[in-house]
């Protein structure tokens, strides 16, 4: 998109106190110098007409115009915001800013610009094609952001435990444990590395403390593993009137005492809960076994569900 160096005003120019004489003798000085090449001149002639005349809409995108072919982008835009401040706003002053805005990838302000010309010239080719390009830029810039987050992400989680300051003990435990990664500690709960033999409060502090200074906590990968499960469950049941089911307390289902305890450690009130765990979850409890197992199985083919897969 080029610049375009036509003096279009929408409206009529404010009157305020304002030496708009002196204003329109040096604005009119600087154009002769514009049309011979005197470049220099021409900017030193603009800048007395801003000086005295601030409010001067021709001279502020007179001046902004001048500046920015020469490159000084940053007084430029400065002098282009002050010129479509006032009202009636300068369309040409708005298309020029919204090309410097764009350069500087800024184009939230790049679009309240068009929009502040489509307002009032609703047919105005050149913005409606700007605005185009604007926003097919904006939502690229948000897909790349949200591509960059997912890489961070997953490179985070591929981050071996051995890269962490550990002690020898928590770290040969890990080991043992076959957990290699952050990612593999995150989708162990706290009840689980205490169980393992050697491994004591001391090392889960530890661990704590390292986690809790990346904003992390043990067993967090296995709860967003659960609130994957529970929107696809909602998506697949989505429009069928099914979807209560998934709300349904699991005090409806009468379960066994040993069932029921194994759900209230792991936190799990509905049907929605329960079917995002999967059996290896539930058979990591103290004293749940195939019965337990077999039960919750039954209820939940009951109501059409069945516990997390590994693979879902």
């Amino acid at each position: 998109m080029s610049h375009d160096p036509l003096d279009i005003v929408i409206g009529s120019s404010a009157t305020t106190k304002r030496d708009q004489q002196a204003s329109a003798s040096h604005l009119a000085a600087g154009k002769k110098h514009e049309a011979t090449g005197a470049r220099e001149q021409a900017i030193a002639e603009y800048r007395k007409a801003v000086a005295s005349d601030p409010c001067s809409a021709e001279a502020l995108f007179k001046l902004a115009y001048a500046l920015d072919l020469l490159g000084e982008e940053e007084e430029a835009v400065s002098l282009y915001e002050k010129c479509v401040e006032q009202q009636p706003a300068h369309v040409n002053a708005l298309m020029n800013l919204t090309v410097m805005y764009e350069d500087m990838e800024d184009y939230g302000s790049a679009e309240r610009c068009l929009k502040q010309i489509l307002e009032t010239h609703p047919n105005h080719l050149r913005a409606r094609l700007a605005m185009k390009d604007v926003i097919a830029s904006k939502e690229m810039i948000v897909e790349e952001e949200a591509d960059r987050d997912v890489f961070k992400r997953k490179a985070m989680l591929d981050t071996p435990v051995t890269d962490f300051e550990l002690s020898v003990r928590a770290r040969t435990c890990l080991k043992k444990m076959n957990i290699r990664t952050l990612g593999d500690l995150l989708r162990i709960t706290e009840a689980e590395l205490l169980s393992y033999k050697n491994f004591g409060e001391s090392s889960l502090i530890e661990i704590r403390k390292m986690l809790a200074a990346r904003g992390m906590r043990l067993g967090q990968g296995l709860e967003d593993a659960h609130r994957q499960a529970r929107r696809a469950l909602l998506d697949q049941y989505k429009g069928t009137g099914r979807e209560t089911i998934l709300a349904r307390s699991v005090a409806d289902l009468n379960l066994s005492v040993r069932a029921r305890k194994a759900l209230q450690l792991l936190n799990i009130q509905t049907l929605g809960d329960l079917a995002s765990h999967t059996e290896a979850e539930l058979m990591g409890i103290k004293n749940f076994g195939a019965t337990s197992l077999k039960e919750i199985r039954e209820r939940l083919v009951e109501n059409n569900l069945e516990l997390r897969k590994l693979d879902a």
